[in-house]
């Protein structure tokens, strides 16, 4: 069954932050938002994919020593590595490089065939697990998610809880073509595989191109038809919990 994204939830802080900077859609003050220190210890959260660079280079103008955390999973392509330190590079970003427990990987996923058999627990272990370690350190991530993506986002709020931080979704309510458009207007590098038609781009195995009439995601896990997230969105009601740690 497919899931959608749950609404924003609510509580004082997003209420004030909402008030100040989100009174309504005629008067949307993201950068304003992103300036406020209740946000507290801030970081980006970056998959390096092929609308990352936008988000990457909006951040930067705001705030040039934010963190940026990249989720090195040992199972990107090498496109995407390549166009990481191009970014990083062109950007001068703070890249915080994230990896996974490689005992918990040479457990669980010494062939490296755990993603065919429980796609779910390869995210859980390349993904959600050092990504909730990494942001012990912060009060607030940032996420480059958008409604247009999917259908499963339509609701995608621009501030919300995941699990116990504050998220901000800057471009929740860009469209596509807000997206090109500022992709033109900065000259800003393409990722490499986006021409052959890898529109959402996460790990190797799990990513296909995209055909005509399908959303920009339709090529993520296209073999689980029930999978629609790797997990590290936890949602406003969202509780990470592993045991033996």
């Amino acid at each position: 069954m497919t899931t959608y994204w749950p609404p924003g939830g609510s509580d004082d802080v997003i209420r004030q932050l909402r008030k100040r900077h989100l009174p309504d859609l005629e008067h949307v003050d993201v950068a304003g938002l992103l300036r406020n220190p209740a946000l507290g210890r801030r970081a980006v959260v970056s998959s390096f994919g092929a609308e990352s660079a936008v988000l990457l280079h909006y951040i930067s103008r705001i705030a040039a020593d934010i963190p940026v955390l990249f989720l090195d999973t040992g199972r990107h392509f090498k496109e995407t590595l390549i166009y990481r330190d191009q970014l990083v590079m062109e950007l001068g970003l703070d890249l915080h490089v994230v990896r996974p427990d490689p005992r918990l990987i040479a457990e669980e996923d010494a062939n490296a065939t755990l993603w065919s058999r429980d796609p779910n627990m390869c995210c859980a272990l390349r993904k959600t697990f050092p990504l909730q370690d990494a942001l012990e350190g912060y009060d607030t991530w940032i996420s480059g998610r958008k409604r247009y993506q999917a259908e499963t986002r339509s609701a995608l709020p621009l501030i919300e809880r995941d699990g116990t931080h504050l998220k901000i979704n800057p471009m929740a309510l860009w469209t596509r073509e807000d997206i090109v458009a500022y992709f033109e207007r900065h000259v800003l590098p393409r990722h490499p595989l986006e021409a052959l038609g890898y529109l959402s781009i996460g790990c190797a195995p799990c990513t296909r191109p995209v055909t005509g009439g399908e959303d920009l995601r339709a090529g993520r896990w296209a073999g689980t038809p029930e999978k629609t997230e790797c997990g590290i969105h936890l949602g406003p009601d969202g509780h990470f919990v592993r045991s033996g740690r």
